[in-house]
């Protein structure tokens, strides 16, 4: 269905509503107060950090979403639910209480504008749809099959099947199924 829009949830620093996994719950839960309906969301993954330092495993999950504004607005806002939560974007690769990225907004495709990687730095970047790391990335791809088995890359038609066959199997094999 091209009409969904698609949100990576993920965090790695307990908060006062306990483990990441307790703030991902707690996110969702506030996203409505956003004009975010949460339609679908799936299983938590427990996944190693990606940075080359030293940090706590991730919990990750993608949910299926309804919203009302553009795409640039609804990053926004993902970014204000993001710091209620005391995430502060110094390092790009830090560990963080909740992240969380729109990956696809209804199949609309925006060319990204920014440097990638370690040239990226530590704000925020521009809108880029689909999201520039979803087709490398287990942990978005695995809780994305969960959550929306017949999705398809917008630009290069790929399945998520498709995808996640492509990865190292190393890479899927280090992420498991979160407890609770």
């Amino acid at each position: 269905m091209a009409d969904r829009i698609l949100i990576a949830l993920g965090g790695n620093m307990p908060t006062i509503q306990g483990p990441p996994a307790g703030t991902l719950r707690a996110a969702l839960a506030m996203m409505p107060a956003f004009g975010i309906k949460v339609v679908a969301v799936a299983p938590f993954y427990r996944t190693p950090a990606l940075a080359s330092y030293i940090q706590p495993d991730y919990v990750n999950s993608v949910a299926i979403v309804e919203a009302a504004d553009p795409p640039g607005a609804l990053l926004e806002k993902l970014h204000r639910l993001e710091a209620l939560f005391g995430r502060v974007r110094r390092d790009r690769w830090a560990p963080r209480p909740l992240d969380l990225d729109l990956l696809d907004f209804r199949g609309e495709v925006i060319a990204g504008t920014s440097p990638a990687g370690l040239a990226a730095g530590a704000g925020p970047l521009p809108l880029a749809l689909p999201h520039p790391g979803i087709s490398g990335r287990a942990f978005v791809l695995l809780p994305l099959q969960d959550v929306a088995p017949d999705w398809r890359h917008p630009v290069t038609g790929r399945s998520v099947g498709d995808l996640i066959a492509a990865l190292a199997q190393r890479e899927v094999r280090a992420i498991r199924r979160a407890e609770g």
